[in-house]
């Protein structure tokens, strides 16, 4: 079977939901029966998303091969319940550094490196790498940004091109905001159509449209789009707000008949669609009303007035799953790190929770504040579940004040500590000395082997399990001895080279904490066992 390409763009502004929309269209398209993939195109001149800012960019998602890149690839693996790569991930500035390498390396002959065609033949190279790599009936592509803006006409310049010669079918999906002013009271669609005259512009006429709003399309406006953006009536897609979770945007597109549509366009034989998994997941998530209150101590939250829980999407998404597995309603609160700094009595109103998490980060900002939150956790018995710098915290609160060491810090905040409990590895030194930053952290996945006794094991159920990294600092090992003395458990250890992973108080009712990022493979239909295990044991199971 000759593989399609389905191009997902953006049309009126950012942020409407390209990502769960390519994620749902793939889930729809697995359902059916067919082999489906996805890829994120960023626009931007970064290498990969690991030096970008949390805070403006959302949350860096890890794969498992140790690609640094867009949380988008996240919706991708938790709708498809599959593992997405590093060659499923692009951005401009990888794009032009792969060409210029190449022309260096004297592999254009001599000839004139231009734009186009060389630019555009590495973005297509790349897409049927993954086509064949992934052997996909369909690859789902999304372009960053929206059309009309510059720095991601290349790519759409590519998938213009790859439709005029492409050996299987393209099609073109405009993922589109229709607003609703307040002070007119009625839906707008003439962003969209200014949307669709810049992609008319580049080349490119949508076969559909995503009609993003607040509230479903009517049939006046779908008519409306379908004559003015020569579009058929039923390939103008409701995509309304959800009040539930996003795992229903499959539901909802399928009520427009989303999925054989795509297979009409591409010449396919209907099949009928298999959708009982998703099906009982959309019910379990209807079913959960008694709430479990989940509290995340972190620092990316804040950006002007307004919160941004992107920087932890994965986690955020990991308590849902392992809350609806058991019928709980997750609610969960953002708890600034700072203000337990500048007000330490502050720190009381975790007791409020039924369970805490302090979630991965670097920096010295709000570490204290962490580190005073951890410590009223473990004396009230709180359920607690530590996740990378969030176990670098537990072992240096755990140091100071059940082993008397005052001094004892990680390296990553002070250098000079006396008690570097959290130290800097031989290899990650040289990569700070000679600044090679970006890409140069322990990432991707890494086997932990658990220990017999301890939780961790019984949650997992198995000896020997792989996880994701994101991080320079580990556990400093002449000082491992002097901690499980004093009851620390070391409960899993990476056993190539030692290093610890995972950190358990038996005495408390939950206490666990990993060097790894366990919410990067929780999935709607898989939760993760560490994430269901806090979960049981915040609502009392």
């Amino acid at each position: 079977m000759k593989t399609n390409f389905i191009f997902v763009c953006g049309g009126v502004m950012s942020g409407i939901g390209k990502g769960v929309t390519v994620a749902s269209t793939a889930r729809i398209l697995k359902d059916y029966g067919f082999r489906v993939t996805a890829v994120k195109i960023d626009p931007y001149l970064n290498v990969d998303a690991g030096t970008m800012n949390p805070t403006e960019h959302g949350e860096v998602f890890v794969t498992d091969d140790g690609m640094e890149c867009d949380q988008d690839i996240g919706n991708y693996e938790r709708f498809l319940g599959e593992n997405i790569l590093r060659d499923n991930y692009m951005t401009s500035g990888l794009v032009y550094k792969s060409v210029i390498d190449q022309e260096r390396n004297l592999k254009y002959g001599g000839k004139c490196v231009q734009v186009i065609p060389d630019i555009t033949n590495e973005v297509e190279r790349r897409l049927w790498n993954v086509a064949r790599k992934t052997d996909a009936d369909f690859v789902l592509v999304e372009i960053g940004g929206t059309v009309g803006e510059y720095e991601n006409l290349i790519f759409l310049e590519t998938a213009r091109i790859m439709k005029l010669r492409s050996y299987g079918q393209v099609i073109f999906m405009l993922v589109s905001y229709f607003p609703i002013p307040k002070m007119i009271g009625e839906m707008k669609t003439k962003p969209t159509q200014h949307a669709v005259r810049a992609m008319n512009s580049a080349g490119i006429q949508p076969d559909f449209i995503i009609a993003r709003s607040s509230r479903p399309l009517d049939s006046i406006r779908k008519q409306k789009v379908s004559i003015f953006c020569n579009v058929a009536v039923q390939d103008v897609i409701s995509a309304p707000d959800i009040d539930g979770s996003v795992y229903e945007i499959p539901v909802n597109f399928e009520k427009d008949n989303l999925g054989r549509r795509i297979l009409e366009k591409t010449g396919l034989k209907s099949r009928t669609r298999k959708s009982k998994q998703w099906d009982k997941l959309i019910g379990n998530i209807r079913a959960s009303k008694e709430p479990v209150k989940i509290g995340i101590v972190g620092k990316y939250f804040g950006s002007g007035d307004f919160t941004l829980a992107d920087s932890y999407i994965s986690v955020i998404e990991a308590i849902k799953h392992a809350a609806w597995s058991i019928k709980r309603k997750p609610e969960i609160t953002w708890l600034e790190s700072e203000q337990y700094e500048k007000n330490p009595q502050s720190v009381r109103e975790l007791k409020n929770f039924h369970g805490i998490i302090v979630p991965g980060g670097f920096g010295k900002r709000g570490v204290e504040g962490k580190i005073n939150a951890i410590k009223y956790v473990r004396e009230n018995n709180i359920p607690f579940l530590g996740l990378c710098y969030g176990l670098q915290l537990s072992v240096v609160e755990f140091a100071r004040n059940i082993c008397k060491m005052a001094g004892a810090h990680t390296a990553e905040v002070d250098q000079k500590t006396p008690e570097p409990v959290i130290c800097t590895m031989p290899d990650q030194l040289v990569n700070i000395k000679e600044k090679r930053m970006g890409g140069s952290m322990r990432l991707g996945a890494y086997k932990c082997k658990l220990a017999k006794h301890s939780l961790a094991r019984k949650l997992y159920g198995k000896d020997i399990i792989s996880e994701r990294h994101r991080h320079r600092y580990e556990v400093n090992n002449q000082y491992r001895g002097g901690l499980e003395k004093k009851g620390l458990l070391i409960a899993g250890v990476n056993p190539q080279r030692g290093l610890v992973e995972v950190i358990e108080l038996p005495k408390n009712k939950f206490f666990v904490a990993t060097q790894f990022h366990p919410e990067l493979t929780s999935r709607p239909l898989n939760p993760h066992p560490l994430f269901r295990g806090l979960l049981k044991a915040a609502a009392g199971k």
